[in-house]
């Protein structure tokens, strides 16, 4: 006996699976509707990643660049926002890597890991940030402000975690680095994040 019931959900077509095909057939539309929907996520990443809003907006335009060019590699099987992160991160570090070529070639003459290098020389800018602009609540605001004295591996981790809601697995695919890693990098920024809010607390 035929079985509709599976046979219509095995027809449905998700979400994930209507961008692939829809990025493989390079659809304006449907970038034009992914812009719309990611558009202040990239922004905010970026900008948590970078520790700064300068050119920011130069790499997000970038980024969808990327993701028209691209998009016959996404596969549609993986939410469609770690790939997007991927993107940017990665244009993110090409970024600031032209600008501290002298720094990286220094660190690398050293044997230093040329990642925890610029990571490290990031500075957070003093301009207020999305999670600032966006607070309703003293709460809100102080852990925004909290967040900005983090590492920024660890800024970013509790970011992509907790503010993109992605699984640990899936920050570790945008980041390149192990669950386990990610999982560290996530507690170590929540110990920082509640001490520096229990210290400005006790101002």
């Amino acid at each position: 006996m035929f079985d509709f019931g599976r046979a219509t959900v095995a027809t449905v077509e998700t979400e994930a699976q209507k961008i692939a095909r829809g990025l493989r057939h390079r659809d304006i539309a449907l970038l034009q509707a992914l812009v719309e929907q990611y558009q202040f996520r990239l922004v905010r990443y970026l900008i948590y990643f970078l520790g700064s809003r300068e050119e920011v907006n130069d790499l997000v335009q970038e980024t969808w660049l990327r993701v028209l060019e691209r998009g016959h590699s996404y596969d549609g099987v993986s939410r469609f926002e770690p790939w997007l992160f991927t993107i940017a991160r990665n244009l993110a570090l090409d970024h600031v890597r032209r600008r501290r070529v002298g720094s990286l070639d220094s660190a690398s003459a050293d044997g230093t890991n040329g990642e925890a290098t610029w990571e490290a020389q990031l500075t957070v800018s003093s301009t207020r940030s999305p999670f600032e602009e966006a607070a309703r609540t003293e709460d809100a605001e102080r852990v925004a402000k909290s967040l900005a004295t983090l590492e920024p591996m660890y800024r970013e981790a509790l970011v992509l975690r907790f503010q993109e809601d992605l699984s640990l697995q899936e920050i570790a695919v945008v980041v390149g680095a192990s669950v386990s890693t990610v999982a560290s990098r996530v507690y170590r920024g929540l110990a920082a994040l509640r001490t520096y809010m229990g210290e400005s607390h006790a101002r």
